[in-house]
Parts: C-alpha cells; structure tokens; sequence
C-alpha cells in the first residue's frame, strides 16, 4: 500500500507534467542531477548529483539532505507560513506536514518538490475503550475526566468573529493581512445586523482572556498590554485547528435570510 506520493519539479522540455513517484511505507527515493534509473532526475546545474533522499514511514516522511552545503526547506503550503529547515548533512528528518514542499535553492532559481501523505492513521475505537483517558478525554475505567485544552463553543458570536479573523487564511492565502475591525463588521452584518465597532473589539478582547492570551479583569494585576491581539488569536486558533475552513459556514447567510 503506497503511503507517499513526490511530485517532481516542473519542466517545460515536452510541456507534460511530471510523472508522479508513489511509495511504500520502508521505500527510499533519491533524488538529484545524477541519480540511478530507480531515482528521482532533477536536470538543473545547481543541483547536487545526489541531492537527497526521502523515505516513507507510513503516515509520515523523512528528509536526508545529501548535500554539502545547502540547506533545504520544506514548507507547509496550507499552513500560515510553517516550514522546517533541513541542513548540510542532516540524515532521516521527520516531516509534520500531509502537504510538503522541498525547496531546493539551485544556481538562483528555487525548485519545489512536492510529498504528499495522504495516509491518516487513527486509534480504533475498541483502543480507545481499553486505552481509558489517554485518549480522547475518555474516563475509560473510571476517574475524572480529562479538561478540554480550549474551550470554544461555535454557536457563540465570539467563535463567529474569530472565524472571520481567520477567514482570509483558510481561504489559501496564509500569509495575507488580517482583517480590520471595520472589515470584520462588514463581514458579520447579514448575519449578526447588529454587528459594530464596539461589540466586534468587545469579542475579540473577551477571546485574549478566554484563550489565555491575556488575564482576565478579576486579576488583582492585569499584567502588560497585549500587542498584536488579533495576530495572536489566529496564530493560536490555526495552529491549534480551533477554526477550521468548514467552520467558515458560521459566517454564511441561511437561505432563508439570503438577500434578494
């Protein structure tokens, strides 16, 4: 059962895609300028000879970077500007990413390399029930119950503001500008028409405090002015999946309130 697929760089010799590499959990690919018939060719000057290699580990990949001097990066195109960096050397490199792209400076020119791990591996439920609260949350054979990291409940006007903060991020685009406060109103009307400047600041200062950016106004000392509020929110809130693009429906309008 293949697990990983690597999508070579483009070429504009015969204008046909690449052909796409499928591997098994255990299965190596190297790749390079001068790689063997069962190797990935990458036909670029600035390219190592044996530029790397990546392995499958079923639900994951690992990265060697082979090269002598170049570090590569390997960025998460869905993510909000996430990559790790893989040095001169560097052997078996775990990836978190489902989505990849290897980025190989070659002579000024930067070729990507896409991996993809398509493979989800979950714990089944019958695991779970044995498992007890390692799990989940679950009490298993008894005992307290674990609290939830975050507690956000998406039928509150809260969650549909801080959708809305998240909205131009989800919708691909992760390093775009967040949205005013003026904008957020614009966005929350046909369905909050009540929606303003003060109520909109009003809910994003009260998810600083309930996602603990920021202590709450019982604290005998309130601590330092928090910058950057609406970044923070929606770093925390994607890189923990508190919002995620299916929960963008919070700011459609139900059919019946459509306007005409």
């Amino acid at each position: 059962m293949y697990s990983i697929i690597v999508v070579p760089p483009p070429t504009t010799e015969d204008g046909r895609d690449p052909a796409q590499r499928r591997l098994a959990p255990g299965e190596r690919l190297a790749f390079g300028r001068a790689v063997g018939a069962d190797g990935l060719l990458i036909e670029h000057d600035g390219v190592s000879r044996r530029a790397g290699e990546i392995t499958a580990q079923g639900a994951f990949w690992t990265l060697s970077n082979l090269s002598g001097h170049q570090t590569y990066v390997v960025e998460n195109p869905e993510g909000a500007g996430e990559h790790i960096k893989v040095a001169p050397g560097r052997l078996d490199a775990p990836v978190p990413f489902e989505f990849s792209r290897i980025v190989l400076p070659a002579a000024g020119d930067l070729l990507p390399v896409e991996v993809w791990a398509p493979r989800h591996d979950y714990l089944r439920a019958e695991d779970e029930a044995e498992g007890g609260a390692g799990f989940g949350g679950g009490t298993g054979g008894g005992g307290e119950p674990t609290a939830p990291a975050f507690s956000v409940d998406r039928t509150k006007r809260y969650f549909a503001v801080l959708a809305a903060l998240c909205e131009p991020r989800l919708r691909g685009a992760p390093h775009a500008a967040l949205p005013t406060v003026d904008q957020v109103v614009e966005r929350l009307r046909p369905t909050w028409p009540a929606a303003s400047r003060t109520s909109v600041q009003w809910n994003i200062d009260y998810l600083a405090v309930k996602l603990r950016l920021k202590p709450g106004p019982e604290t005998a000392e309130p601590g330092p002015r928090l910058n950057g509020k609406k970044e923070s929110l929606v770093s925390l809130a994607l890189r923990f999946d508190l919002v995620r693009e299916d929960d963008l429906l919070v700011l459609a309008v139900p059919p019946r309130r459509a306007l005409r």
